[in-house]
């Protein structure tokens, strides 16, 4: 007998995942010093943007949202201090 997944069953679960990965990741970037903690959280929203964007192909919401992460993130690098 093969296990067979629900991919909209998984789906929460690798969210649930992602999101723990995320906010330790985070953590991690305010602990370094300065530009490295700046540069490092923008491309963290940048990546997270362009993530979206990739995934959300079909979803028009998913591909504006990660065009604002993708902008903030942009920005956090070079001007948001």
């Amino acid at each position: 007998m093969k296990l067979k997944l629900n991919p909209d069953l998984l789906r929460p679960l690798l969210g649930t995942i992602g999101l723990m990965i995320g906010f330790g990741v985070y953590a991690v970037a305010g602990d370094l010093p300065q530009p490295w903690q700046r540069l490092s959280i923008g491309a963290m929203f940048a990546l997270l943007g362009v993530s979206a964007v990739i995934y959300g192909r079909g979803e028009r919401w998913i591909q504006v949202l990660g065009g604002v992460l993708l902008l903030y993130g942009v920005l956090r690098m070079f001007v948001i201090g």
